[in-house]
């Protein structure tokens, strides 16, 4: 099964909940969303590659570390797109590529109507970003976008997560680690997380 981490972090907890107030205006909300995320890239991030590196300090050397590991971050659109800036700050060098899914509201189900893959990848580990774990579908169809581009390592980053998408992304990929601030309840006829906090996609750019 695919490891569930649910972060303890204070600071994670009290920007939460300031995001799922109803009337957090838009501009503080895209700001807790950069913010939570760059504490959550921090935790997802804690077994990445390094190699020792020498340095020169003005006193003496010093052994240093560097990355090996190339990170690509794959934002979900529309509403992954306000985790990117966060984590770019701890990540500068990292990638970003951009899969494009909406869900039917019928169906539920994820459409594909964006990818920009390009073969073969240059990273080496590959983090899913999207606010709300609601269905699963869309974490499961990037998942498997990014398994058939060939990609090694995958982990899902998201804020809030619903147990029915944790269990559809634990039975179809078991080993892609999965990190949220937190879980919630459940999810309702309309396929929205409760207590959740409403679309993170309108409340991010005004338009709900």
């Amino acid at each position: 099964m695919s490891h569930l981490h649910i972060s303890s972090h204070p600071l994670i907890a009290h920007k939460l909940t300031h995001l799922r107030q109803k009337d957090t205006p838009p501009k503080r909300f895209r700001e807790l969303v950069r913010e939570i995320s760059m504490l959550l890239a921090y935790e997802a991030t804690l077994d990445l590659n390094l190699r020792p590196r020498d340095i020169e300090t003005p006193l003496a050397t010093a052994r240093g570390y560097e990355l090996t590991d190339r990170v690509g971050l794959v934002p979900i659109l529309r509403a992954g797109l306000g985790m990117v800036d966060g984590i770019l700050q701890l990540l500068p060098e990292a990638e970003v590529w951009h899969i494009g899914l909406y869900r039917d509201e019928e169906t539920l189900k994820p459409v594909e109507y964006y990818n920009r893959l390009s073969p073969p990848p240059r990273v080496s580990v590959c983090l899913i970003l999207d606010p709300m774990l609601a269905t699963g579908g869309s974490a499961v169809v990037t998942a498997e976008m990014l398994k058939r581009w060939g990609v090694a390592r995958i982990k899902f980053v998201g804020l809030i997560g619903a147990p029915e998408g944790i269990q559809l992304m634990q039975t179809q990929h078991p080993d892609v680690p999965i990190y949220l601030a937190a879980v919630d309840e459940h999810l309702n006829a309309r396929g929205y997380i409760v207590p959740g906090l409403g679309d993170a996609g309108d409340r991010q750019f005004g338009t709900g």
